[in-house]
Formats: structure tokens, sequence, C-alpha cells
């Protein structure tokens, strides 16, 4: 799937713009509050939000409480038996929340035309792994004994999410999958980290590209996994680095990838590794998008087209 990948094509020039504009990447001495600030500067223009109908809501499930999330109905006339994306956001397990990446669940119930469930996980470093993974677990869960009681229908739930949401994702399939409940129509899983192996290919070409250069990957894995030996990734636990699991048996996927970004070749691996475990997968690499071009797709053209992609497919798989 590799060979694929569009060589020589620029940063879209008007993304170019705005990132150029915006002051993103950190360090981990900076510390993540400021990490955090910046990242929560990043408003989409209230004026192209979908008007939806929205509920916050604190869940849980078993010893897991107090797990605040986001519900979001699609603009349909149906009120039951609705499919149900359950949404976990990015930010380097680190930043983050409900509201950052509140229009990009939105699009996502508009997209797929299905209830979103956005997942506000406990964040490191205050919170390192596995806690984030846990809150994402119960909440996967809740919703799969809960969906009928906000008009979601249990046998069509997908997960979704964004760079660590994206990880925290394909996670998740895999638990459920080996629980045997929810069982997961789909998974979209946008520019994750999957692999863990830092001597692939774009981690080098890609280590001073906007949003994700190599201090803020530096950053984010200081604060998440203070105490874990990344020497040799195939020894990463798989509820940290999902290629390392068991992929036979998961929801088909959607791989959204970015050829500007270090985690280019890690989506790619995790598509070539699923379908090798006979995993129907649909791997895109958008040639002139940066990582995290998802939050971006309300005001960038080029975004939106490839964000959409991602969302035709989730909707395809959630309505058959």
């Amino acid at each position: 799937m590799t060979e694929s990948r569009t060589a020589g094509a620029e940063i879209d020039p008007f993304l170019k713009m705005l990132l150029d504009a915006i002051p993103m990447t950190f360090t981990a001495s900076d510390g993540v509050e400021v990490a955090r600030a910046r990242l929560a500067a990043l408003k989409a223009p209230p004026e192209l939000l979908p008007d939806l109908r929205i509920e916050d809501r604190t869940i849980q499930y078993g010893e897991h409480d107090d797990i605040p999330v986001r519900i979001y109905w699609p603009p349909t006339a149906a009120q039951d038996g609705l499919p149900v994306v359950v949404f976990y956001h990015g930010g380097g397990w680190s930043l983050g929340s409900l509201d950052t990446h509140d229009h990009v669940a939105r699009a996502h119930a508009v997209g797929a035309d299905a209830i979103v469930v956005s997942v506000d996980y406990r964040l490191a470093p205050e919170h390192p792994f596995p806690a984030g993974v846990e809150d994402c677990w119960a909440a996967l869960r809740w919703v799969g004994e809960h969906a009928a009681e906000f008009g979601g229908d249990p046998n069509r739930i997908a997960v979704a999410g964004d760079s660590a949401g994206g990880n925290i994702s394909a996670v998740m399939a895999q638990l459920a999958r080996d629980a045997g409940a929810p069982k997961l129509a789909f998974q979209l899983l946008w520019y994750p980290s999957c692999i863990g192996d830092r001597s692939l290919p774009s981690f080098t070409q890609n280590v001073s590209d906007p949003i994700l250069d190599a201090d803020v990957i530096d950053a984010f894995l200081a604060w998440y996994i203070p105490d874990l030996d990344l020497s040799d990734y195939t020894t990463l636990p798989p509820n940290l680095a999902p290629g390392n699991g068991e992929l036979a048996g998961l929801p088909p996927a959607f791989i959204g990838t970015a050829e500007h970004d270090p985690l280019r070749d890690d989506g790619a691996r995790y598509a070539e590794l699923l379908t090798a475990a006979g995993v129907p997968v649909e791997w895109s690499n958008e040639p002139t998008m940066v990582h995290g071009y998802a939050s971006f797709a309300l005001v960038v053209p080029a975004a939106a087209e490839a964000l959409n992609r991602g969302l035709a497919a989730l909707k395809k798989a959630l309505h058959p």
C-alpha cells in the first residue's frame, strides 16, 4: 500500500497560510498547560457550525465514574434506531477536550447521519497511560448497553478518532472484539499512531512539519508514557501500540493519513497489517495535508474534501 504515496506535493497553500499564523509547536519544558492553551485557541467560527441537538452528560460504567460525554444528534427526521459513533478526540493523550473537537464531532454526526458520543477521557501527565484508555473502554461499553435510551441502534456502533483518538479507536476495536461486545461495525482512524516505529521514513522526512514536529512528539510521549522503554516498538502493549495486537476479526476500517505528517507511514503500515489479517481497509493518504487536517475542514476546502472521504466510508458502513 505504501507505494501509492504522492511525492513532491506541497502543503495546500490556504492551509499553510493558516498554519504560518498560528503558533502550535511546543516542547515538554514549556509545560502541558501552554500546549493546552494553544490548542484551545483554535476556535471554529461559530457561524460555520451546523445547528444540532446536543447534550452534555456524565456517565458511569463499573468502577469508572464521572466520565463527561457530549452527545450529538444528526439533523434527521428519524429519532430512534440511529447508528452511533463513539468519538475520541486527539491531542497526544495530553491535550484536547469536548470543546476543542466540538466542530469535528459535529461533522461526524452530519456526515455519517449518526448520533455521535464524544468522550472526555482523562489526560496525561496528570493521568498517564492507561487511565485514558480505561475511560474510553468504559464509555464504549456504556454506549453499547445504553444506546437505545438516546435513540441509538446498539447493533450499528462505530468508533472514530483523530491522532491520539485514532490510536484509542484502534485499541477500542480490539477490546470490543475480544470482549464480544459491543459488536462494532466500523473504525475510522484519522492519522493514528498504531505502530510506534519511529524509524519509519516519514518520521525523518517530516520531522519539522507543522502541527506535529519532533519536539511535540517527544512532549506527548514524555507526558503519556514517562516510564516506558520505547527502544523496541515490538514489545509495546497492544493497548498502546495496537499494531502489536491480534488483528484478525476486527471491523472494517478507513485510515486517513497526511503526506506532510510524521505519522504518515505509521498509519500506512497499520493499514497493511490489517489487510494482511483479512480486515477490509480503505487507506487514503492526502498529498497536500498535514497532521490534524480534520480540525481545519470548516475553513480549508482541501481539508474538507479529505474529511468527507472518511465520513462517506463511515456513513456507508453504518447505513448499508
